[in-house]
């Protein structure tokens, strides 16, 4: 988890993709990564976090706990740019 701003950013490279702290950490071993694209409100990233990591411990299931962070963020707060900023690659 890659709990800060714009951390699913990165550089464009012609024939690689998108290089980045994202593409570092899986190319480094890492499973999943979360990050996100923009700077978003602390107040939502808090709630997204809270039901990421509650769901997840609960469930063991990563999709599952991304998914149910998105649908209660996007509940508490409607316009995507509080819950669409947040990425999930891997997802292993």
């Amino acid at each position: 988890m890659l709990s800060a701003c714009e951390t699913g950013l990165g550089e464009i490279q012609n024939g690689e993709g998108v290089w980045g702290l994202q593409r570092a950490f899986q190319l480094a071993g890492a499973q999943s990564i979360m990050g996100s694209l923009w700077k978003i409100s602390d107040e939502a990233t808090v709630t997204f976090m809270e039901t990421f990591y509650k769901t997840y411990f609960a469930q063991n299931d990563i999709q599952a706990a991304y998914r149910e962070a998105m649908q209660v963020t996007r509940k508490a707060y409607a316009h995507p740019y509080f819950w669409g900023a947040f990425t999930l690659r891997g997802m292993n």
